[in-house]
């Protein structure tokens, strides 16, 4: 099957709907899906086919959909890249990928033509503003000059959909290959795990450009009949706004987001009694956070975990069940996962090792880099690197990734059991360690916090408050204070970021 087919279905399903929202203008699904199609009748007429990688590197906006949609119809490759990636990864990209065109807006291209001159594959920019410089090409006018009657190239399972490359956090990233199956199975499982109802209304706050926006729309077109209200950028007030208006249902965001959401100083100026599910993903949600928006929105988060080299959704604590605070929940209908330790032996429950996931939604493999995949894919199961455990009930808890344990005196370390301690402490927001070289114990623990607005703290009395909740040995050695955290652009803590410093 081909990806591209899912809007159709989805439209005989339920006919003509609203189903995309930006900026207060309404598109219906059969609107998005003829400007989808014109547009690939025109990546067609300038030379682009089968197997030619597209990079779409723009911010949140409809051009998004329309765009992975268009690449798909014509058997291209899909490769998002969010518009904040740094120059550096973005060169790398393009180069690695051998892409032969880019959709993006005036706004990056000086940045895509620096980024280009190492990447001579590269022949055609496309350009989704209303005045476009030569010698790119109009979006808009691309779309305009052709039909919206076009066969959609046949695919094979296991023909390329997307390359989605990996975040980056310990060094350069990695081309994760999907196919068009392993991408719409990920939603169909998704869809059967949380069985949530058709015609809801989401708000879409995480990056588009990312296995995040591909893995939603394919999911919006699986369950089918609703609308999602796409922002451009995080602002609370936006969000708070958007949900009142809408009457928004839905929300997927990072645990940055829900700390943010928890300064607002007078949410209660918006009504958001129609919301009825916030969800977390990508980085880890610390139970102060869970238990203090509880406390003031009166809501539990759900929170998810997924992998890029697995489609991005594979377990989650039950919408409509018994959900376990820092825990990831239990895998998605279809997903295999256990937990191992250093020799392969699989663990028992409450044993700790490395978390292993299988099923028809695990990646190709690594795009250039068959001893990197083969590393990571091994007997059918994926080495995630997560390190957790699973509990008697079958729930199952990410306590570190294996590559940031600390190491000190011999004895392992989680950076989260620490992280924990500091955001209790009634003055920090935001908290990360990481492990630094130690003349007498290898490693030690040194501390980067965030501090709520208007307050203050000393070093010495955030070191002494963990010493009070914490065995002394680990405790921070040293505090750090910043006014952000290092992240990369759907939230996780950037510790190679940290370590430089």
């Amino acid at each position: 099957m081909n990806l591209a087919e899912l809007p159709e279905r989805e439209i005989e399903r339920f006919g003509e709907h609203v189903s995309v929202i930006f900026k207060d203008r309404q598109w219906t699904n059969v609107e998005m899906r003829k400007t989808s199609l014109q547009l690939a009748n025109g990546l067609k007429a300038i030379g682009l086919g089968k197997g030619d990688r597209v990079i779409i590197q723009m911010p949140n906006c409809p051009e998004v959909y329309h765009s992975f949609q268009a690449v798909f119809a014509i058997g291209a490759v899909l490769v998002p890249i969010n518009f904040m990636v740094s120059d550096a990864e973005t060169t790398f990209i393009y180069k690695d990928t051998g892409a032969k065109a880019i959709i993006s807006s005036k706004d990056f291209l000086p940045k895509i033509e620096a980024c280009r001159k190492d990447a001579p594959d590269i022949e055609h920019i496309i350009l989704i503003d209303p005045d476009v410089p030569a010698p790119a090409i109009s979006f808009n006018q691309l779309v305009e000059a052709h039909s919206d009657q076009i066969t959609i190239e046949p695919t094979q399972d296991d023909d390329l959909a997307a390359l989605i490359y990996t975040a980056g956090t310990t060094g350069m990233p990695k081309g994760v290959m999907h196919t068009h199956y392993s991408l719409f199975i990920n939603a169909d499982m998704q869809n059967k795990t949380i069985n949530l109802p058709s015609g809801m209304t989401s708000v879409s706050i995480l990056p588009l450009c990312h296995s995040y926006g591909i893995a939603s729309l394919n999911y919006g077109h699986v369950v089918g009949g609703g609308r999602t209200v796409v922002l451009a950028s995080f602002d609370i007030d936006a969000v708070f706004a958007a949900i009142e208006k809408y009457r928004a249902n839905i929300i997927g965001a990072v645990p940055t987001m829900y700390v943010f959401m928890l300064l607002h100083p007078n949410p209660e100026k918006y009504d958001l009694s129609s919301m009825k599910y916030w969800i977390s993903g990508s980085a880890p949600l610390t139970q102060d956070t869970w238990q203090r928006f509880k406390e003031k929105f009166g809501a539990e988060i759900v929170e998810g975990w997924g992998l890029t080299e697995a489609g991005a959704n594979n377990s989650a604590n039950p919408f409509h069940g018994k959900k376990k605070i820092r825990s990831i929940g239990l895998p998605m209908q279809g997903t295999m996962m256990k937990v191992i330790d250093d020799e392969g032996k699989q663990l028992h429950a409450g044993q700790q090792g490395e978390i292993l996931i299988s099923g028809p939604m695990v990646m190709k493999g690594y795009w250039n880099k068959p001893e990197e995949t083969a590393k990571v894919l091994r007997d059918g199961w994926l080495y995630t690197g997560d390190v957790g455990y699973q509990d008697d009930e079958g729930y199952f808890f990410i306590t570190e990734r294996k590559k940031d344990l600390i190491i000190k005196g011999g004895e392992n370390i989680a950076p989260r059991e620490v992280e924990e301690v500091l955001y209790s402490h009634p003055s920090i927001s935001e908290a990360a360690v990481v492990g630094v070289p130690d003349d007498l114990y290898g490693e030690n623990i040194k501390a980067f916090v965030v501090l709520q607005p208007g307050q203050c703290a000393t070093d010495t009395e955030i070191i002494e408050y963990c010493q009070a909740k914490l065995k002394r040995f680990k405790s921070p050695k040293e505090v750090v204070f910043l006014k952000a955290l290092p992240k990369n652009l759907v939230g996780k803590i950037l510790r190679k970021e940290l370590r430089k410093m």
